[in-house]
């Protein structure tokens, strides 16, 4: 998808913005902006698109986007009809690289630092102990007396810096910035599949929302996301899986129909290409993560 660049709005002169979002709603559009971002959810759950990244979100992640990366968080309706009092919740924080002057970079001091960005232009997922540490210091931030604020900040960005299990999200993807019109439909094919992913789409329904031809959409979306539209489908249906999987909701043969696989074997297959494991070996493992006692 071509994204939607986005202003930032930054208020009276400060380092960074911070702020603390519960909404009873969330539905993002694909965008990109100049500054980093670290976003951790704190309660709710969905898709996320990350470069060319599709997965699942849910409370206690934290990701550290960089520059003009592209994102979008979706969260599940589903979510919100089997949790009527809750809300989405999440802590979101913008900094340029330059938040700390101009020359900054440039001191030896911060080699670590720009060796972070870099890393962040491609996503960085950050999960268990490093991020039950972080969580707090985020919350802390936005209430934080604003000398206070930049050695928060500064304190995420050591631990980050110090971290070797931070996980790169898309570590391939490239992009180049789209006009209104290319990111409206883009945006629109998007919404369209989330909410439809769980039935046939087919290639002349979908590029029917997107106002072209079978043929122009096809190179047209491979051309923007490089992938086909089937994979893409195949990737936000095997999403919603994975996360039935993990909750065990129902038996493997179920989950298949329940998010759009129209026989068991197509999904075993699928889903072996996307996570490299079987369902039920990929369901085993994460059992065993869930089990598994936390570092201290």
């Amino acid at each position: 998808m071509k994204p939607h660049f986005h202003q930032v709005p930054s208020g009276p002169p400060r380092a960074y913005t911070a702020r603390h979002d519960v909404m009873r709603s969330l539905n993002s559009i694909w965008h990109y902006h100049p500054q980093l971002e670290l976003h951790c959810v704190m309660q709710g759950e969905g898709v996320r698109f990350i470069g060319d990244n599709i997965d699942n979100f849910s409370a206690g992640e934290i990701i550290l986007l960089g520059e003009n990366l592209p994102h979008n968080w979706q969260c599940n309706e589903a979510y919100f009809k089997q949790h009527p009092d809750t809300c989405f919740e999440a802590v979101v924080i913008h900094f340029l690289p330059t938040w700390l002057g101009q020359d900054f970079l440039g001191l030896s001091e911060a080699l670590p630092l720009t060796k972070l960005y870099e890393k962040a232009r491609h996503g960085l997922l950050i999960r268990g102990e490093l991020s039950e540490q972080i969580r707090p210091l985020m919350l802390e931030i936005v209430e934080a007396p604003p000398l206070e604020r930049i050695m928060l900040l500064l304190k995420i960005l050591n631990l980050l810096v110090r971290s070797d299990s931070i996980e790169p999200l898309a570590p391939g993807f490239s992009f180049y910035r789209a006009n209104e019109q290319e990111t409206v439909r883009l945006n629109q094919v998007c919404d369209y599949t989330l909410t439809h992913y769980a039935r046939e789409i087919s290639l002349e329904e979908i590029a029917a929302v997107a106002n072209l031809s079978v043929t122009s959409f096809c190179r047209y979306f491979k051309t923007m996301t490089h992938k086909t539209y089937s994979q893409f489908v195949n990737e936000i249906r095997i999403s919603y899986a994975c996360r039935a999987l993990i909750e065990d909701r129902n038996s493997i043969q179920v989950i298949c129909f329940e998010t759009g696989f129209n026989n068991l074997s197509n999904f075993y297959r699928q889903f072996k290409k996307v996570q490299g494991l079987s369902p039920l070996e990929y369901q085993k493992t994460q059992r065993a993560k869930l089990a598994s006692p936390r570092p201290r």
